[in-house]
């Protein structure tokens, strides 16, 4: 079975799954494999739920069952071939932090004037990049492609497929550093999209803000800058009395002052990110600041929930020491009762218990109403905070300290699950 011929079929049958849990009759389902799954097992169960052909790479194919050496290989080849059939603009935002909701932000301000496609939810690893790519009809107008990455020559896997116009690197943090292999390894690893851009006459915007992508952006033969000075759009926080996040454009759009719903300024680079996206392609100042305005977020990212008299802020989708620092020192500055519930940081390799040593450090600069530090590495540490095995402990914690009027941030990588503090 070549490419053209399963493009042929993939027309036909539009809809891909890789999940007999969400498949719908007429889909295409790829039997995909890993180190706990087999998805070959499933393909007859997947044709009696109406699947319109199982691709596999195990057994006998039949009328239905089409088989190929390699199923993600076909998958990833399929999305390069329905790639190649758009010219239009690919957008690809990588980062150590703010992936998902710069994304968000950019994917708002384009749909207000074009049909634009982006990627759902945080599928932007090897199997949910090509299903993103192939998820784009023909009346696209622009695509926005979210790429996650922890070791390097990931991302320049996934921009041999989604073959990027224009990208964006939100920034160099210290985000899965065991995988990358320290510091230097997640500049080189995120660096591949400017590589990328670069041999391919592409476009960056760069924050200018970040001396490391300011560098590395160079060669690149078009780069729009955005930041907090010296870039083509400039902005600024505004205080208010409330806990979201407002900005000021000083310098490159007229949108007036932009009313978010996002908390921490730690995010005022993803808004800045979305201005100058949306100013490149033309959409209108007021339809920028109304879409920017008009998102809200979700998924545990940045959230503000008044719940039983606290104000919380949720911001537990993940954690690195880079976004930790950040949330606390944000919100450090919040006027009351102050309460953190930080979870452990994963995937820190050697530098696991002096990353976490380092947050230790940092919250005992600031007062604090109560302190709980939740599992992995901050329990093999000497510290005088509360201290718990894991977040449902936390919850109970939450639930009988009769805290009132408080501010409350829960953080913490994917794997201390920290939204179960709310449970």
């Amino acid at each position: 079975m070549t490419i053209e011929k399963l493009y042929e079929i993939y027309l036909r049958h539009p809809s891909i799954q890789t999940d007999t849990r969400l498949l719908r009759p007429g889909d295409l389902f790829f039997a995909l494999k890993g180190p706990n799954f087999n998805g070959n097992q499933f393909a007859a169960k997947a044709l009696e739920l109406g699947a319109a052909y199982v691709i596999i790479d195990e057994g006998e194919d039949s009328a239905q069952l089409i088989k190929v050496p390699d199923v993600l290989k076909a998958l990833q080849d399929l999305a390069l071939h329905h790639r190649r059939q758009f010219n239009i603009p690919f957008i690809a935002i990588t980062g150590s932090n703010g992936k998902t909701t710069t994304k968000e932000l950019i994917h708002a301000v384009l749909s207000s004037t074009y049909t634009t496609y982006t990627t759902k939810g945080n599928l932007n690893n090897h199997i949910g990049i090509p299903l993103t790519i192939l998820s784009v009809r023909t009346d696209a107008q622009l695509a926005v492609i979210e790429m996650g990455a922890n070791h390097q020559k990931e991302i320049e896997g996934y921009c041999r497929y989604a073959l990027p116009t224009h990208g964006i690197i939100t920034n160099i943090g210290k985000a899965h550093l065991e995988g990358f292999g320290g510091p230097e390894g997640v500049k080189k690893g995120k660096g591949e999209l400017y590589d990328f851009l670069r041999s391919h006459n592409g476009t960056a915007f760069v924050l200018t803000d970040s001396p490391d992508l300011t560098e590395m952006s160079t060669g690149i033969p078009y780069v729009v800058t955005y930041g907090t000075h010296d870039a083509g759009i400039i902005g600024t926080t505004v205080p208010t009395a409330d806990s979201f996040l407002h900005v000021g454009i000083t310098h490159g759009a007229t949108t007036g002052p932009i009313h978010t719903q996002l908390v921490g300024n730690y995010n005022l680079p993803n808004i800045l990110a979305a201005v100058a996206v949306g100013k490149y392609f033309r959409v209108t100042d007021d339809r920028i600041r109304q879409s920017i305005e008009a998102y809200t977020p979700s998924n545990s990212r940045s959230q503000l929930i008044e719940k039983d008299g606290l104000h919380i802020i949720l911001d537990a989708y993940n954690a690195n020491p880079s976004s930790m620092r950040a949330a606390i020192e944000n919100f450090a500055h919040f006027q009351g009762p102050r309460v953190l519930i930080l979870g452990a940081m994963a995937e820190l390799g050697p530098e696991s218990l002096h990353e976490h040593q380092g947050i230790v450090d940092l919250i005992a600069k600031y007062p604090w109403q109560q302190v709980v530090l939740v599992g992995g590495d901050f329990q093999k540490l000497g510290h005088p905070y509360i201290g718990f095995d894991n977040s449902k402990q936390a919850a109970e914690w939450l639930r009988n300290a009769q805290l009132k009027d408080s501010y409350v941030l829960i953080k913490g990588s994917r794997s201390t699950k920290m939204e179960d503090v709310l449970t």
